[in-house]
Formats: C-alpha cells, structure tokens, sequence
C-alpha cells in the first residue's frame, strides 16, 4: 500500500480519518480501500469526492454512494402490450386505515 499512486482525494480522505478518529481512522481508510476490491479505482475516487465535498468521513456513506452509482434507475412502466390493465384503477390510500392498524383495530 505504500507504493501506490492512488489520487489525491484518498490522502485527504486518510488525513481526516487519522484526525477525527485517531487510531480508528487507519481502520477506517483500510475500508475504504477494499471498496476496490469490487470497484475501480476511478469510480470508488468519485464516491470519495463526493463524501468529502459533502463532508462525511463515514465509509458507509462512501459505500452508499458507490452502490447508488453502480444501480440503473428503473423506467417507467408503459400500458403499452398491457391492455388489459388499462380499465385497473387505484384508489388512494387511506391513511386513516394505517393509523387503525397501528391502534391494534381492523380497518
């Protein structure tokens, strides 16, 4: 680890952990580091970034911010080949029955 050129989002993120955490940051930046064991250097520098411009230390939030990355948002799902579900309407819910379940009753 010593030897590797990492950017330089990585030793400001190392230098803030060793600060804030004391003998805990080192741990903390190793975390990090195996983040690379499943992503790229590239795309795991990004998540660093951007926890660091969010001013967040925490290497959950940087996992979090990697595996948001990584997902592709769903579309919208078209009627279209699905006429049959065009005459289903949804009424809107009630929050009254929820508030009922709650307090133990049927709705």
């Amino acid at each position: 680890m010593e030897n590797w050129l990492l950017p330089e989002c990585f030793g400001v993120l190392r230098r803030r952990l060793e600060n804030e955490l004391a003998g805990l940051g080192t741990r903390q930046f190793i975390k990090v580091l195996r983040l690379l064991e499943g992503s790229s250097i590239g795309k795991v520098a990004d998540a660093v970034e951007q926890a660091l411009a969010i001013h967040t230390l925490s290497v959950d939030a940087i996992r979090l911010i990697l595996q948001q990355r990584q997902e592709t948002p769903v579309g919208m799902f078209s009627l279209d080949g699905h006429p049959h579900l065009k005459s289903v309407r949804v009424l809107t819910p009630d929050p009254g029955a929820y508030r009922c379940l709650l307090a133990g009753g049927a709705a």
